[in-house]
């Protein structure tokens, strides 16, 4: 699985998630469906972040990772 979603699009994806975690603890999300839903955008949003992988830009062939080869991220010691 190479790697496709950049350090700044990882941020953004995180603040996104946090604003739909904030909004389905909140008493706006009353409605079972609208709160499941901002629930599994989170999580969405949560994991393709930690993951670093979309599988929608996959499809769409977008890549926001500044590597050439993301796959061979060197790890730091």
């Amino acid at each position: 699985m190479k790697k496709n979603v950049g350090n700044i699009d990882k941020w953004i994806r995180w603040i996104a998630a946090a604003g739909l975690l904030g909004l389905y603890f909140s008493p706006l999300a009353s409605n079972w469906t609208f709160s499941w839903l901002l629930l599994v955008g989170a999580i969405a949003l949560l994991a393709t972040g930690l993951v670093g992988f979309c599988g929608l830009y996959t499809l769409l062939g977008i890549s926001t990772c500044p590597l050439k080869n993301p796959s061979e991220v060197e790890q730091k010691p």
